[in-house]
């Protein structure tokens, strides 16, 4: 599967995650470890190393070759400021996967993780051959329902005690967005 490089606003560029990307992924880490805390699960230490970051890179290569994970970065100017991921890749009758993302706090509201997921949803329908993505965010993650919604997710529920985050079971609400109505492919 080829995933082509895309040039979103402000020359920031989409692309997949390679091998030489763990320095550049773990100190965006590091530099967004409070701005990600309340959104994500709590992280050891040892997440916060180039050698975790060149593991977990490793892996996500692996997982892509298998088809089951998409794993980008947005990079602006050499430095990694996000990421965005399509995991869970299920084909058959199912032809889905789950959205995770984020943008480095001192890229928010330049409407890159809107354009990061548009381009994430065109790739998924024209390339990956998927009929639906989904989504969740914890409840109060507005901004990140915006993005959904300006990408046509559409809200389909609301899941108590999802997922551990930040020291607890949180409830998240549930998005979709229906890429097609074709068949899958062979």
């Amino acid at each position: 599967m080829i995933i082509p490089l895309e040039v979103l606003s402000g020359g920031v560029q989409l692309r997949l995650v390679s091998a030489d990307d763990a320095q550049a992924l773990n100190s965006a880490y590091v530099a967004n470890r409070e701005h990600l805390a309340p959104w994500e699960p709590r992280r050891l230490d040892s997440f916060f190393t180039v050698a975790t970051q060149a593991e977990r890179i490793s892996e996500q290569l692996k997982q892509f070759a298998e088809r089951r994970i998409v794993p980008w970065v947005f990079e602006s100017d050499g430095t990694v400021i996000g990421t965005i991921t399509l995991s869970g890749m299920a084909f058959g009758p199912f032809c889905s996967a789950y959205l995770g993302y984020w943008v480095a706090a001192d890229q928010q509201n330049r409407g890159l993780a809107s354009a990061g997921v548009a381009s994430v949803c065109r790739a998924a329908r024209d390339i990956i051959g998927l009929h639906r993505i989904e989504a969740t965010t914890l409840l109060d993650n507005v901004s990140s329902q915006r993005v959904l919604e300006k990408n046509s997710f559409e809200p389909i529920g609301m899941a108590p005690r999802y997922l551990h985050i930040y020291g607890e079971w949180r409830d998240h609400r549930l998005f979709q967005r229906i890429l097609h109505d074709g068949p899958p492919p062979n």
